[in-house]
């Protein structure tokens, strides 16, 4: 059966390599290349102009090429993986797939470049030569002690950076790991006792890291597999093992792993015996990062060393010591200011940017892309995860920062801070366009009450809204509940402590609860008990109430449940004073750029004068971020070419709105294509009320408006942010089942907008 397991796993890896398309990797053009005028521009006689401004300024290149996004990933196939020395072609697959991670993580596009070359010197002569087209050098799988030449002489030839990762990124993300584990422990690295096994490139290079970052080097012990590395040894020896040559007498791992407080293991399975780990410092740290089979096991320390902090190359253990969390940012931090070199200082400004994140609160991208693993700090969680969205915009600024300090940056950052933003936006796709909202909504603390309280999405939107924001989250849930999720999640906020709860079971103001709403609806049939049986089981009604009698300024509701459901209990309670749910208003960020869809949820056939206000409504949403509203009318039917009713529908509207004079673009009615097409809306209506693309869609039904959100969020790659509840002054929000985390922080920082700003 374990055969047949193995087979069915390795012809799945084939598959995945050879279909639909062969290999991982392809070429697309960033330009249009449309008509003779784009072919001109893109080749003779128009790229002459690029090349000659080149000439002038080799600067430019970054400007006018890919040069300043492009890293060539090269190899010789000397050390692959766990392989070993496989050919230079055997290799690409692995180098493809280095490429596919520098993309994926950090948008830097790479080219695999594998060379049939085992001379170390004529090999970096052949990497040197490669400078005109790449902004930086990844070196991978090149065999010790070839490897080190390899990488010195491209660093003093070649003026961009150059990165072995096999060194330096492994012993990145073990410094990183390193700084956690000792914070854990409460050791400090001047004051411990270092055991490394593995004399190779990336074992000598975890071992100068750790130097640098306080190790004293009388306190390291190095092994290989001819056992201690000491003074006067020949065998198997070069300068890079002899640097850390003890004066002893012991020869063997068993002699020098007393008191040991870190063990280093780069090197084989089984290596590290149970009896040596009982005999190493209290709260040993052990490091088994041999792949596929650790030097021990995690199962095995526990046996003997239950409080032992460790860390592995798998992923099936906790704290996996990989490369993924460093060279696709340490790399993108390079590249984006132009530096020379990846020297000592942005090294470390990554490991500590590493170290930090794993420390803070882990966001809620991660828990979901690791869902059912604890992600709170301490010794199970020492370095954060791969999916970490958090890890670009954290390391790469702080590496960027380190270039500029420390001289090597050619094009050094203006404004750090928007940077950072810059790369906060590239993976949250709303930052950049929530900005403004956010922003509005820091002038002011509001109050806003999450009826869902138990849902762990809430939980971690409301941590968010605690450290990023200034307003106040007010949960409804059971107590003990939300407490044991917040601990399950990692989460560091505490009913009673951090934010003010409702108990829906325990309230002591339930009485003036179900009192209000017996006031409001006792008119429409509701009895005391039905009030009271609806103020202890309705947590949307619960919320609103609170809304009402001003204890909360406004509310979101909806992570589970139908959206008709929840807004009836809107409306029964906040529906007064000129108030009423006007529209659903749903912003879908696409690649090329936002696009506002109504109503999505709330009038299903619309009145004019309901798509009228839902057409108002929306463009004073749209001015709230940043932008300037252009609606279209959208029907079946084109500037009147057809009698149906959702044409009347919107010819009427447009003459209401004719009559109001808004201060903002409208046109209609109109099909979608002719909405989003300046082209082609030109040859059906020449001289529209506005030019360019519409960025508000408003439809004639809820049908149509909710369909067309669906397509755009599953075929589009859309990421909504909504849907706004329109004409409630704020005051209610309803989200659906669908939402995320981050969803939810947007929809607080839109709740959290005073009236005044958008009103």
């Amino acid at each position: 059966m374990e055969d047949a397991r193995h087979d069915k796993t390795r012809q799945a890896a084939l598959d995945y390599h050879e279909f639909p398309k062969p290999g991982k990797l392809e070429i697309r053009a960033t330009k249009p290349l449309a008509n003779g005028r784009d072919l001109s521009r893109a080749y003779s006689p128009g790229v002459a102009e690029a090349c000659l401004e080149i000439k002038a300024d080799p600067a430019t290149a970054a400007r006018y090429t890919s040069r300043g996004n492009l890293v060539a990933v090269v190899s010789n196939g000397t050390a692959v993986l766990g392989l070993g020395n496989i050919g230079a072609l055997a290799s690409k697959p692995v180098m493809e797939g280095k490429a596919v991670l520098f993309k994926k993580f950090a948008n830097i596009d790479c080219f695999d470049i594998e060379v049939n070359e085992s001379d170390p010197v004529k090999l970096a002569e052949i990497v040197c030569a490669l400078e005109p087209t790449f902004g930086a050098i990844n070196l991978e799988d090149i065999k010790a002690p070839d490897c080190f030449i390899v990488e010195q002489l491209c660093r003093e030839r070649m003026n961009i950076p150059v990165f072995h990762d096999d060194q330096h990124g492994t012993a990145i993300v073990v410094g990183a790991a390193a700084t956690n584990a000792l914070h854990v422990a409460g050791k400090k690295f001047e004051d411990i006792k270092v055991v490394s096994t593995g004399g190779g490139a990336a074992g000598i290079a975890c071992l100068n890291m750790l130097l640098k970052l306080g190790v004293k080097r009388e306190n390291v012990w190095l092994c290989d597999i001819h056992g201690l590395v000491y003074e006067g040894r020949e065998q198997d020896m070069n300068p890079q093992k002899a640097a850390y040559a003890q004066a002893s007498d012991k020869r063997a791992l068993a002699e020098v792993i007393d008191g040991a407080d870190l063990f280093l293991g780069l090197s084989g399975p089984g290596v590290l015996t149970q009896e040596m780990v009982t005999r190493m410092a209290p709260q040993p740290i052990i490091f088994a990062l041999a792949n596929p089979t650790p030097e021990i096991t995690p199962e095995l320390v526990r046996e003997v060393c239950p409080d032992a902090i460790m860390a592995t190359g798998r992923s099936d253990y906790p704290n996996q010591v990989n490369n993924v969390l460093c060279f696709p940012f340490i790399f993108r931090g390079a590249l984006d200011v132009g530096a020379t070199e990846i020297n000592d200082a942005m090294q470390i400004a990554c490991i500590e940017g590493i170290a930090a994140l794993a420390r803070a609160t882990t966001s809620a991208e991660a828990a979901a892309a690791y869902s059912g693993e604890k992600l709170s700090f301490g010794a199970e969680y020492l370095i954060p995860k791969p999916f970490d969205p958090r890890l670009i915009g954290t390391v790469a600024t702080a590496v960027a920062k380190a270039a500029m300090e420390t001289g090597v940056a050619t094009r050094p950052l203006t404004d750090v801070a928007a940077y950072k933003r810059q790369l906060d936006g590239s993976v949250f796709k709303s930052a950049m366009l929530m900005r403004p909202v956010f922003e509005a909504a820091a002038t002011a603390t509001r109050r806003i009450v999450f009826a869902e309280g138990e849902d762990e999405r809430v939980l971690r939107a409301a941590n968010a809204m605690i450290e990023e924001t200034t307003d106040k989250p007010i949960l409804i849930g059971r107590p003990d509940v939300i407490a044991t999720r917040c601990e399950r999640a990692g989460l560091p906020i505490r009913p009673g402590v951090d934010f003010e709860i409702v108990n829906p079971e325990n309230d002591p103001r339930y009485r003036d609860y179900w009192g209000t709403y017996h006031e409001l609806m006792a008119r429409q049939g509701v009895t005391p008990d039905i009030a009271r049986a609806v103020m202890r089981t309705n947590t949307t009604a619960i919320a609103a109430v609170m809304v009402h009698r001003g204890e909360a300024d406004s509310m979101i509701c909806g992570t589970f449940g139908q959206y008709l459901w929840h807004l009836n209990y809107v409306r029964q309670i906040l529906a007064r004073d000129g108030l009423h749910p006007a529209g659903a208003l749903s912003l879908m960020i696409l690649e090329d750029g936002p696009l506002f869809i109504a109503d999505t949820h709330v009038n299903p056939e619309p009145t004019p004068e309901q798509i009228t206000t839902a057409v108002i409504g929306a463009a004073r949403h749209v001015r709230r971020f940043g932008l300037k509203p252009k609606v279209a009318l959208c029907s079946h039917s084109q500037f009147g070419n057809l009698d149906t009713p959702s044409g009347k529908a919107m010819r009427d509207a447009m003459a209401m709105l004719d009559l109001r004079e808004p201060d903002f673009c409208y046109e209609g009615e109109m099909h979608i294509d002719a909405a989003l097409d300046q082209g082609l809306r030109d040859r059906i209506f020449p001289g529209g009320r506005f030019e360019g693309a519409a960025n508000v869609l408003v439809f004639a039904n809820i049908d149509a408006a909710s369909g067309v959100r669906n397509i755009l969020k599953l075929k589009g790659g859309g990421l909504e942010v909504g849907p706004i509840l329109m004409g409630m002054g704020n005051k209610a929000h309803i989200v659906t089942p669908s939402i995320t985390t981050r969803g939810l922080l947007n929809m607080s920082a839109i709740a959290g907008t005073p009236v005044a700003h958008y009103g």
